[in-house]
């Protein structure tokens, strides 16, 4: 939780803007609510000096920067944050140039100066050089970095032809996953990763990887960073939060503790989630909350109104983003007009938002099924923005506003009482191996028009890495899990040769009905289910084929930290083949 400086300032910012906002985060009570990192993004550098490859400051625009040796220094502003009991960030570029450089005014502000190779800012060639500057020398504490450098300098791209920029090879074809050099990206974060872990003993730090989905970070970042992006920036206008909260919402078993979904900074405040458009502005809060998605300020705080303070700052709402259990929110009801997300809470209450996508009203109905509750038991709702409290048996009509999200704390007695359902704490189940062969762009995601193209391409056509992925309650395909004829609503939905690595809360028994999915249509298909307690064998299944009946199998796991579930495919290259791991439970 915090705030970054890109969305209010892009790269016109300073040392006034940012410490005036700190204090303003200091003194509304929001730093005391949790947001602690005050972040600044592109804009800051000066040059590389090209005699040492020292990265030099803006100390035009951050005066506390200059030294007497002109080496230049963020210290002074890093112990001011620190003193105020906050947490400093920096921006910086896995490439060798920043976004801003690439796609701003080269004329602009902050924007580096000098010669070609002194406005190489980024970290390409300078890793672990510029991390030790940055957390060891400057001490901060979070690092958001960008992958524009590796994406964009292609030698017959525009910057490149203009003489203005060096021509680096492209590792990430952005709108064709196969051409994208997966490898070499994420070597390039390892080494990130290993720097900063040598420069902040005991890992205390923030590494914040922005590849917008790309590169298949899906898959390794949540081993390597704390953030992900998971798609392109925000804009401040409804389509396109659509859009950035469906880059993330079907992700729920790719987070996990201290390893977040992040489709972007919270854009209250402005445009379309400004004053006058409080419904929106409370759906966007609502929905970031319910995702664990990082609650990043991304507004100009001199200009917040009360209204935007209290949206920010209801403590409700951040309790329910920062639940100790740390579990993503499942879509328990999945549709192009509205969407129901539920979430177990570390109190073993649920949390249920439904939300209208539209700019119509629409009734709906809330059943004890979504929540995963018995309907013959009462259920109460707390609505987490007025308090108001009601209670309901089996179902409850609902009326939705447009663009509304109504946000409720849950209580009911589990469907599954003496347990809970694998789907139910997305945030313990790791797809170590999902089985996906190669990547595939999502086709889910809402297509909205990109402000910054407007209709001067083609089409809005998918391009994030995700399509295929392990799904609470669904299939990798997005269908409802179904085995010979029987569908199920409990389930983990994955691929053949993939590997589930369950962290085990305490239960002592592992339960489930494990089989291929209907929807796979290669009859020559075969899988075997195999279940693992910190690595030793407990039950294998005999080789199924589509159209078997699931698998039964119950283990004990007691004492065990790791539950793993393995579906072995018939040929190593096996593509596109569904499996369910359906009813799966730890039980007591």
């Amino acid at each position: 939780m915090g705030w970054n400086s890109w969305n209010a300032f892009g790269t016109d910012i300073d040392e006034e803007k940012v410490i005036a906002s700190a204090q303003l985060i200091v003194d509304s009570g929001l730093a005391a609510k949790g947001y602690r990192y005050v972040n600044i993004d592109d804009g800051w550098w000066a040059k590389r000096r090209q005699a040492d490859g020292r990265v030099l400051i803006r100390t035009d625009n951050f005066p506390s920067a200059r030294t007497a040796d002109g080496n230049t220094s963020f210290r002074p502003f890093t112990d001011r944050l620190h003193a105020m009991g906050l947490k400093a960030g920096i921006y910086s570029e896995i490439g060798r140039n920043s976004c801003g450089q690439i796609y701003g005014d080269p004329a602009g502000p902050g924007q580096p100066a000098g010669t070609m190779a002194e406005r190489e800012i980024g970290l390409y060639g300078h890793i672990d050089q510029d991390i030790a500057l940055y957390f060891g020398e400057w001490n901060f504490d979070y690092i958001k970095v960008d992958g524009c450098g590796i994406r964009a300098l292609a030698a017959d791209s525009p910057q490149v032809k203009s003489g203005r920029l060096r021509a680096l090879d492209p590792l990430i074809d952005y709108d064709t996953i196969p051409r994208t050099n997966i490898p070499a990206v994420k070597g390039l974060f390892d080494q990130v990763g290993q720097a900063l872990s040598r420069n902040k003993p005991g890992n205390d730090f923030v590494l914040s990887i922005c590849l917008w989905g790309s590169a298949d970070v899906r898959s390794w970042a949540r081993t390597l960073g704390n953030l992900s992006r998971t798609s392109e920036d925000i804009s401040p206008n409804w389509e396109r939060m659509l859009h950035n909260l469906d880059s993330a919402s079907r992700r729920e078993l790719y987070a996990k503790p201290n390893s977040w979904n992040d489709p972007d900074m919270l854009f209250i405040g402005s445009g379309e989630f400004d004053d006058a458009h409080l419904t929106e502005a409370r759906s966007h809060m609502s929905l970031w909350a319910m995702l664990n998605a990082p609650l990043i300020i991304g507004f100009d705080l001199r200009k917040a109104s009360p209204a935007m303070m209290g949206v920010l700052g209801n403590a409700q709402v951040i309790a329910l983003n920062q639940d100790a259990a740390a579990h993503q929110a499942v879509l328990a009801y999945d549709g192009d007009s509205v969407q129901i997300f539920t979430k177990t809470l570390a109190d073993g209450t649920k949390a249920v938002a439904l939300f209208n996508r539209t700019g119509s009203p629409i009734d709906v109905k809330l059943i004890a099924s979504h929540l995963k509750y018995r309907a013959d038991q009462p259920i109460t709702l707390t609505d987490l923005w007025d308090g108001d409290t009601k209670s309901f048996a089996n179902e409850m009509p609902v009326h939705l506003e447009r663009h509304q999200t109504l946000l409720f704390k849950a209580s009911g007695t589990r469907e599954h009482a003496q347990g809970l359902y694998l789907s139910e704490q997305p945030g313990n189940v790791n797809p170590a191996v999902d089985g996906i062969v190669h990547p595939m762009a999502d086709p889910m995601v809402y297509r909205g028009l990109l402000p910054w193209r407007s209709t001067k391409a083609d089409g809005e056509h998918p391009v994030y890495g995700g399509w295929g992925g392990a799904r609470a309650d669904a299939t990798p395909f997005a269908q409802t899990p179904k085995i010979a004829g029987k569908t199920y609503h409990n389930a983990i939905g994955t691929l053949a040769n993939s590997r589930l690595e369950v962290r085990n809360t305490g239960f002592s028994t592992f339960t489930t009905l494990a089989g291929i999915d209907d929807s796979v249509a290669d009859p020559t298909a075969r899988v075997r289910f195999s279940v693992h307690a910190d690595g030793k064998l407990l039950k294998q299944t005999g080789w199924m084929k589509p159209g078997d009946a699931p698998a039964a199998i119950a283990v004990p796991v007691k004492g065990a930290k790791i539950v793993e579930l393995v579906a072995e495919g018939n040929h190593p290259e096996m593509q596109n083949v569904a499996v369910d791991w359906a009813e799966a439970a730890l039980d007591r």
